[in-house]
């Protein structure tokens, strides 16, 4: 069972996991240097732990102790009580949903493992914001997606806010980092997925007519300001576009992707 400490002093060192949680650039050095992220609010916190995550410690306001009883009775490691008030002066912000779990990362699976079996799979390619990520890894999981593979500059999954917006899908859909971004797209070709590319390019297709037929896709999302690179939208199998009504061209990367990932996963297969 974890063991419970009470915590008085926001300045406590066992705390260093959680401190000034909203510097971004801070965060990202201790996560990277240390090897952790973090898991915000009781069900995340579950879900993290039950998908295998290790964790390093706990940290929650006396009312989410019964909630995840359950959890902390799983584990040996420390779980920090202290006030809402006190939570707010570690974290830099105000912890309303009560609790968080500093959980150690795990090596990134191979691409070929995470292809095993999946039919239908996301590749995001320099989509750099953390809550774009989440909502995408959101989507694909609501609707059905087998896999996500992400171009070695998008935006970390495992950061708080990305875990947070999916409602803890990172740790259900099998990811990783693509290993060679220019020879991406053909690698999946070769690998028995067609690619399609969600683009503005003068020869993109309706998503519905370009996903039709397919059996295995893998549906390519760009960054959100230049989209898709224009190497990846040469080396894709297939260009598609969301029809838009006059005067509007393009929907933001996480409204696209909860677009594509439904007419996707309605598709027609070819059997």
């Amino acid at each position: 069972m974890a063991h419970l400490i009470e915590i008085t002093d926001p300045a406590d060192p066992r705390l260093a996991d959680y401190r000034d949680l909203r510097d971004t650039q801070l965060r990202k050095a201790l996560e990277t240097e240390h090897g952790l992220f973090l898991a915000e609010g009781e069900k995340v916190v579950r879900r993290s732990v039950q998908a295998g995550f290790s964790p390093r410690s706990f940290l929650m306001a006396p009312r989410w102790l019964d909630g995840l009883a359950d959890v902390l009775d799983g584990s040996d490691a420390p779980c920090y009580v202290l006030s809402e008030k006190l939570a707010e002066e570690v974290t830099g912000f105000h912890v309303h949903r009560g609790a968080l779990a500093s959980l150690e990362r795990r090596p990134l699976p191979s691409v070929e493992s995470v292809l095993e079996g999946a039919r239908s799979v996301l590749v995001l390619e320099d989509v750099v914001d953390h809550t774009n990520v989440g909502a995408v890894f959101r989507s694909g999981a609501a609707l059905g997606f087998d896999a996500v593979l992400l171009a070695p500059r998008c935006a970390d999954p495992l950061y708080r806010r990305s875990i947070k917006v999916a409602m803890g899908a990172v740790f259900q859909m099998p990811w990783t980092r693509l290993p060679d971004w220019y020879d991406a797209l053909p690698a999946l070709s070769r690998a028995g997925f067609t690619t399609v590319a969600l683009t503005l390019a003068d020869d993109a297709t309706p998503i519905e007519d370009a996903v039709a037929g397919l059996d295995k896709v893998a549906l390519v999302l760009g960054s959100e300001g230049h989209g898709i690179s224009p190497r990846w939208q040469e080396a894709a199998d297939r260009r598609a576009i969301i029809p838009m009504a006059a005067g509007i061209d393009s929907l933001n990367v996480a409204a696209a992707s909860a677009v594509a990932c439904y007419v996707t996963s309605h598709r027609r297969t070819g059997g």
